[in-house]
């Protein structure tokens, strides 16, 4: 059976001073299959869009924000990842520059920036624990993983450079 997951943008804004990222605490909606978690910006890809108009769309949709410099970090493969069990493919990036200032909530939650030393402490999808250190590391290289879910956990966590 062909793999055809959700397309899906994943986008973590910086500081000026690039010690602290922008982060949706999901707690706005009690339906939420992600409530009560901290998660990075972004959502589906629209049909007649790339991945990086679908991250600056998603950024400006969630945050009120124009990103003006984004830095590709990698692409997750999430099979089974979804509140039904759907397969996602996420392009996963880091917004280093933008114009605006950032919404204070939006439909999803709270907005809050948060130091990234200290993202391990907040509560989070245990995968989001495994990908994040190559989100900010120094390697250039862009990172490519796979990420299976099956009820609602993390199975396993392999990737490449």
């Amino acid at each position: 059976m062909p793999y055809t997951p959700i397309v899906a943008t994943l986008g973590y804004v910086l500081s000026a001073d690039a010690r602290r990222v922008l982060m949706v605490h999901r707690n706005a909606r009690a339906d939420d299959h992600q409530l009560g978690k901290y998660n990075g910006l972004g959502g589906k890809i629209e049909p007649d869009e790339d991945v990086l108009a679908g991250m600056r769309r998603e950024i400006h949709e969630e945050a009120g924000i124009d990103c003006t410099a984004l830095t590709f970090r990698g692409t997750i493969s999430w099979p089974g990842f979804g509140k039904h069990c759907e397969d996602w493919l996420g392009f996963v990036f880091v917004i280093t520059c933008y114009e605006g200032i950032p919404l204070e909530s939006n439909a999803e939650g709270a907005l809050e920036w948060v130091d990234i030393d200290r993202l391990h402490e907040l509560p989070m999808w245990e995968g989001d624990r495994e990908f994040l250190p190559l989100v900010f590391d120094d390697d250039p290289r862009p990172f490519h993983g796979v990420m299976p879910y099956r009820d609602g956990r993390m199975v396993s966590w392999k990737f490449s450079r």
